[in-house]
C-alpha cells in the first residue's frame, strides 16, 4: 500500500513537471489554451486520472486555469500559493504566532532596505513629487489619529517603480498580505500612533530628496524597527 502510494506521487510528480516543460518549450503565455486531456494523456503515455490530478495540482499552484466546461488554460503563476502557504505557517504556531510574523518582518526589511540602495539617486523629481503626494496624505491621517494602511502599502509600491521589475511589487503584496491576513485573523491592533508612522515615511523621502543612500537605508530600517517592536510584543500595526 505504502509503495503504491510513493508510486503514485512519483509518476504525479513526472507528469507534473512534463506539462510545466510543456508550457515553457512552447513559449505559452498566460491565458492561453493547454492541449486538451486527451492529448495530454497520448503525449505524455498516461492515463485521465493522472492527468487530471496533476491539472489540479498545478492548479493549486497558480500554474494552469481549469476553466470548467470550456477547457484548461495557462495560469498567472502568481505568488497566491506563497501567501496562503506563509499565512498558514504563521497561523499554525498558535504558541508563538507573533514570532513567526516577526521572521516574515525581517524578510520584507532586508527585501526593502536593498531596494532602497538601488532607487536612491535615480529617482527624478516627478517620481519624488509622487512620493510627497503621498506622505502628505498620510500626514493628514496621521494629524487625524487615523491609520491609513491603504496609503502606506501604495507609498511602498510607488517607491520602486521605477526599477522597472515586475517581480518586486509581487514579493512585496505578498509579505503584505500575510501580515494583514494574520493581524487580522488574530485580531491584533492597528498602529496606536498613526502620526510616528507618517513621519518615519517622511524621513525616508527626505533622504531620497538629498540622495543620501546611506540614510534612506537608515530611515527604512528605522520604520521596519517600530513595526518589529509591535510584532515581538505580539501588539502589531498595520503596515
Amino acid at each position: 500500500m505504502f509503495e503504491d502510494l510513493v508510486g503514485r506521487r512519483l509518476i504525479g510528480g513526472r507528469i507534473r513537471r512534463e506539462i510545466m516543460q510543456l508550457i515553457l518549450d512552447r513559449r505559452l503565455r498566460p491565458g492561453t489554451p493547454l492541449p486538451t486531456e486527451s492529448e495530454l494523456m497520448d503525449s505524455l503515455g498516461v492515463s485521465r486520472n493522472s492527468v487530471r490530478e496533476a491539472l489540479k495540482a498545478l492548479q493549486a499552484l497558480d500554474i494552469v486555469e481549469i476553466r470548467h466546461g470550456y477547457g484548461t488554460y495557462v495560469g498567472q503563476a502568481s505568488l497566491t500559493p506563497l501567501v496562503d502557504g506563509l499565512t498558514f505557517r504563521t497561523l499554525a504556531q498558535v504558541d508563538d504566532d507573533t514570532h513567526a510574523l516577526g521572521e516574515i518582518l525581517q524578510v520584507r526589511e532586508v527585501l526593502e532596505e536593498g531596494l532602497i540602495r538601488r532607487v536612491t539617486g535615480t529617482l527624478g523629481d516627478a517620481e519624488l513629487d509622487s512620493l510627497e503626494a503621498i506622505i502628505v496624505r498620510m500626514e493628514r491621517k496621521g494629524a487625524a489619529g487615523e491609520p491609513f494602511p491603504g496609503i502606506d502599502r501604495e507609498f511602498h509600491e510607488a517607491l520602486y517603480v521605477s526599477l522597472g521589475n515586475e517581480l518586486v511589487p509581487q514579493l512585496l503584496a505578498a509579505f503584505w498580505n500575510v501580515f494583514h491576513r494574520v493581524a487580522g485573523v488574530r485580531g491584533w491592533a492597528r498602529d496606536p500612533d498613526p502620526a510616528v508612522t507618517a513621519r518615519r515615511h517622511r524621513d525616508i523621502l527626505t533622504a531620497l530628496r538629498l540622495r543620501d543612500t546611506e540614510l534612506a537605508q537608515r530611515a527604512m530600517a528605522d520604520h521596519f524597527r517600530g513595526i518589529e517592536a509591535r510584532a515581538w510584543q505580539g501588539t502589531l500595526g498595520v503596515k
